[in-house]
């Protein structure tokens, strides 16, 4: 038997004297809310569309909220010099799920993007590879010094280019984009030279146009989405109009709780279109809150990457914030209709155990690279 008694309660306490509290109340709260907007947003409509019991969504929501903040806990606990060596071992464990994506993985409205497991049914390999790759890339461009700076650069552009060549064959432009703008980002952060950047994204887009154009079969929806956004009576324009509408009907404080009608009217309300369902039942005041809240964890992670003296922590949080931000603001986009159709979800509030898991391992990481007690971990090695 393992004793739990004096170790895990002297590790518990000196988590919680060093964690930074802000962020950990931050990350709690968002998904707390992400569990009431659940329930408010499913509850009504699953006993009259499906043959499932009232709470069935909600239910497997609390599920995975607890999940998350088990593993949220458990990340930003380890060591992390510890941490830091093991998690390239689950990115390359998540690289090969995506890779036997097109093999084994489910097709869902045209896309396939998931795998069936037996613990997690439907579950999306990317999720969980973003914030990994983000580590990975850091390691690469920092710790390995022996190697020229451009080759290091070089060799993050590899596993980018490999990546998003799997994303673009599911298809998923939005996780695509998301994916090179954060690595954009890093190289950005990292002091690349910007001319050279420059080129390079040019050279990125020029692939992409050329797949674009070798392929269109695997990117018709690409078109048609980006011209019902230029046009909306060119095309089907259904769900982004209705979430649209849903928040003109919300106005400044809402429909009241269960009041919203789009839930019903958009299959995919729950996960797509959330901060067009909070908007609708609790009005525009709750979503300037929500977005407060993920600016206020990038303030403060900011003011701990300018205080932090270790390169490859700064870059990691870097990345890490930036995933985070892009990602809400790709949504909200999508759901004011500023940007086409991506079929992004909002971090640690929309449902599913894909989106959660992966929100999880992003605010572990983060709390665990902005404890009061980080260093240079690996000047020691």
């Amino acid at each position: 038997m393992f004793n739990f008694s004096r170790d895990n309660t002297s590790a518990i306490a000196k988590w919680w004297r060093n964690v930074d509290k802000e962020i950990l109340i931050s990350f709690v709260s968002l998904f707390l809310l992400g569990l009431f907007f659940s329930f408010s947003s499913t509850s009504s409509v699953v006993g009259e569309k499906m043959n499932k019991q009232t709470y069935f969504f909600f239910i497997k929501h609390l599920f995975f909220v607890c999940i998350s903040l088990s593993l949220l806990v458990a990340i930003s606990i380890q060591d992390k010099k510890t941490l830091i060596k093991f998690l390239p071992y689950i990115f390359f464990i998540s690289l090969l799920f995506l890779f036997l994506v097109p093999l084994f993985g489910v097709e869902v409205k045209g896309s396939k993007r998931w795998m069936e497991l037996p613990f997690l049914p439907r579950f999306q390999p990317i999720e969980l590879l973003k914030p990994l790759f983000i580590i990975f890339i850091a390691k690469i461009i920092i710790i390995n010094e022996k190697t020229h700076i451009y080759k290091r650069y070089l060799y993050s552009f590899i596993f980018l280019f490999v990546i998003t060549l799997f994303l673009i064959n599911q298809p998923d432009l939005g996780q695509t984009l998301l994916l090179a703008s954060t690595w954009i980002t890093m190289i950005f952060v990292s002091g690349f030279n910007m001319i050279i950047l420059a080129i390079l994204i040019f050279a990125f887009l020029i692939i992409f146009a050329l797949l674009i154009f070798f392929f269109p079969e695997k990117f018709g929806y690409v078109f048609s989405r980006i011209k019902t956004f230029i046009d909306p009576k060119s095309g089907d324009d259904f769900q982004s109009q209705k979430a649209l509408d849903a928040i003109k009907q919300g106005g400044l404080t809402g429909q009241g709780m269960g009041e919203g009608i789009l839930k019903e009217k958009v299959p995919e309300a729950h996960t797509d279109y959330i901060i067009a369902v909070i908007s609708e039942e609790f009005g525009a005041v709750f979503v300037l809150f929500i977005i407060t809240a993920f600016l206020f964890i990038g303030y403060k992670v900011l003011n701990k990457i300018f205080l932090e003296k270790d390169e490859f922590i700064k870059l990691a949080l870097s990345g890490l914030i930036a995933l985070l931000i892009i990602q809400t603001f790709i949504h909200i986009g999508v759901n004011i209709r500023l940007l086409p159709t991506t079929g992004m979800t909002l971090p640690f509030l929309s449902y599913g155990g894909s989106s959660l898991i992966g929100s999880a391992f992003v605010a572990g990481i983060i709390l665990n690279f902005t404890r009061k007690d980080s260093g240079r971990y690996f000047n020691n090695e």
